[in-house]
C-alpha cells in the first residue's frame, strides 16, 4: 500500500528485455532496503528482485509491460518512486495500491501565474471511476481530479508536485499510469453489484 507522495525522481540506469520479463534498474537511494520489498515506480507496484552495488534490480513481466507505460521506459528516463507504507506513519495523499487500471493520454498542458494544468484522457472503463474532487493515482502521484468530461479529466499541479515528481516534465501524448481511487471502485462495484440482483 502507497500514498501517492513521491519520495524522489530518478533515472533508469538500465533496462533490459529478456524472454519472459524486462528488467529495470535504478539506484538504491535508501539504507535499508530488502530483497523482496515493494517499491512502486510510476506508481507500478514491483519487487526488489536483485541489490547489486547500491542497485535495485526489478523484473517486470509482460502483463504489467502491456498495461502500464514501463514498457516505454529506456535508460536515461526519469521515473517516481514511493516505499510501501509503513504502519503508524502520517497519511498524506490517499490509499494507493500500485495496482494500474490503465493508461492516459495527455492532450494537453496550460499554464499560468495562478496553476498548471495537465488534460488526459483515460481508457473509456475508467470513466465511471472519475469524480470532480476525487482522487486519482497518476504515474504514481496522488492528485485531486479538478474538472472531468465523460473519459477527459483534468488535475492542477501546484509548484511542489511540479519540482518532486515527472508530473510537469511530460510532453504532449506521454502514456500516463493511472489507478483509480480505491474508494471509488469499491462503491460502484457495489452499486454494479447490488444493481444487477435487483433485476
Amino acid at each position: 500500500m502507497f500514498t501517492g507522495i513521491i519520495e524522489r525522481i530518478v533515472p533508469v540506469l538500465a533496462a533490459t528485455d529478456g524472454p519472459h520479463f524486462r528488467r529495470l534498474v535504478i539506484a538504491n537511494h535508501w539504507s535499508d532496503t530488502k530483497l523482496g520489498e515493494s517499491i512502486a515506480l510510476n506508481g507500478c507496484c514491483l519487487t526488489v528482485a536483485e541489490i547489486i552495488e547500491q542497485k535495485l534490480h526489478f523484473d517486470v513481466i509482460k502483463e504489467t509491460l502491456d498495461k502500464t507505460n514501463l514498457g516505454s521506459i529506456v535508460p536515461g528516463d526519469h521515473v517516481n518512486i514511493e516505499r510501501t507504507l509503513k504502519v503508524g506513519d502520517r497519511i498524506d495523499g490517499h490509499f494507493v495500491q500500485g495496482h494500474i487500471d490503465g493508461t492516459g493520454i495527455l492532450i494537453n498542458q496550460s499554464s499560468d501565474n495562478d496553476e498548471f494544468r495537465l488534460t488526459i484522457e483515460a481508457p473509456d472503463h475508467l470513466a465511471k471511476y472519475l469524480a470532480p474532487k476525487g482522487s486519482i493515482a497518476v504515474d504514481g502521484t496522488s492528485l485531486t481530479i479538478a474538472a472531468v468530461k465523460a473519459n477527459v479529466f483534468e488535475v492542477a499541479l501546484i509548484p511542489t508536485t511540479l519540482n518532486l515528481t515527472t508530473m510537469g516534465s511530460r510532453k504532449i501524448g506521454w502514456r500516463f499510469n493511472l489507478e483509480a481511487d480505491i474508494l471509488s471502485k469499491t462503491i460502484v462495484n457495489y452499486l454494479e453489484q447490488t444493481s444487477g440482483r435487483a433485476q
